[in-house]
């Protein structure tokens, strides 16, 4: 039968493990702080703006079944907010059918995209 024995480690691998350890942390606050920067960037962000830039095109029109976003337009919401509001922003980050994911806005946050939904749903009504 093998028998596994207990190692004791010298105070050298100890102190190189808690380096490693150290550094992969900081590296990983960094990659958080990267994406705190972005949320900020969001700041002031304008939901008709984006709209214009990223969702008028398939919106407007209803291009590929998408609901259309105007004035009587609420019909075409309806079916869609039964599931919630909170389906149809994970629609709208993770693509649907053919709706590619973020609807091609690729440098919005969830955040900014639930408000894109949500003044697509106001101005529909």
């Amino acid at each position: 039968m093998l028998s596994v024995k207990k190692v004791a480690q010298p105070p050298f691998t100890k102190s190189v493990l808690i380096l490693v350890t150290a550094l992969y942390a900081t590296a990983t606050l960094a990659d958080i702080s990267d994406a705190l920067q972005v949320a900020q960037l969001s700041d002031g962000f304008n939901p008709e703006q984006k709209y214009m830039a990223s969702c008028f095109a398939c919106h407007s029109t209803g291009a590929a079944g998408a609901p259309k976003v105007g004035d009587g337009m609420a019909v075409e919401w309806e079916p869609r907010l039964e599931k919630g509001l909170d389906a149809v922003v994970a629609n709208t980050v993770n693509g649907l059918n053919t709706m590619p994911a973020k609807g091609l806005c690729f440098d919005c946050t969830d955040d900014d995209l639930r408000a894109i939904v949500q003044y697509m749903i106001e101005t529909s009504q």
